[in-house]
């Protein structure tokens, strides 16, 4: 009788495909989703020449304050450089009152951001991408096919102290049309709080 609580507990649990792996096409892309200009947007309407480089994030993750001012500037540098980039948020504002729509607007204005940060209302986003971490980088080239994915660099808490710049040389590689050398590394921070 125990087994059967928790098998309906695991039913009701959210649940997420396995993360997309180097090589896997990029999916979910005609998804509409809400940017803070208010404006509906897709994965494919984000796209840029050269590539697109997704990131799960939120406004209230430790993780994410840690990295947010890296991945605004690797984000705003991405996209002069012929790169998309979307930021995607699909944390449930009733887990987490900070990752509200509004707050969403305030912090993509105190960063500066020059690159959609979206609502992903049904989380189905991250779902289908198998996202799980706030924040977790997912770079895809011309054709749409996953070339790195995991996390900003080798330390969240000191920027000085960064030894590893993961993304960076992943977005370095891409632009400049070489092989990305690290395809794959452990995305860090929180679980995402899907609806």
């Amino acid at each position: 009788m125990a087994r059967i609580p928790l098998l309906l507990a695991a039913l009701l649990l959210p649940t997420t495909a396995l993360a997309l792996a180097p090589g896997d096409a990029m999916p979910a892309r005609e998804v509409k989703m809400k940017n803070v200009d208010g404006r509906e947007l897709t994965l494919a309407s984000a796209a840029g020449a050269k590539g697109t480089l997704v990131i799960f994030t939120c406004n209230a993750c430790p993780f994410v304050k840690a990295w947010q001012a890296r991945i605004a500037a690797i984000g705003n540098e991405a996209v002069g450089q012929g790169v998309g980039v979307i930021a995607i948020n699909s944390n449930d504002p009733k887990v987490v009152a900070l990752d509200g729509y509004e707050e969403m607007q305030q912090r993509a204005r105190e960063l500066g951001l020059r690159f959609p940060y979206v609502v992903d209302a049904t989380s189905e986003v991250a779902r289908a991408f198998g996202a799980t971490r706030t924040p977790e980088a997912f770079l895809f080239d011309a054709d749409g096919k996953l070339v790195y994915h995991g996390a900003i660099d080798d330390n969240s808490q000191d920027a000085a102290a960064v030894e590893a710049h993961y993304l960076r040389d992943a977005l370095a590689a891409l632009i400049a049309g070489r092989p990305v050398a690290l395809a794959d590394t452990k995305a860090l921070g929180c679980t995402i709080k899907f609806r």
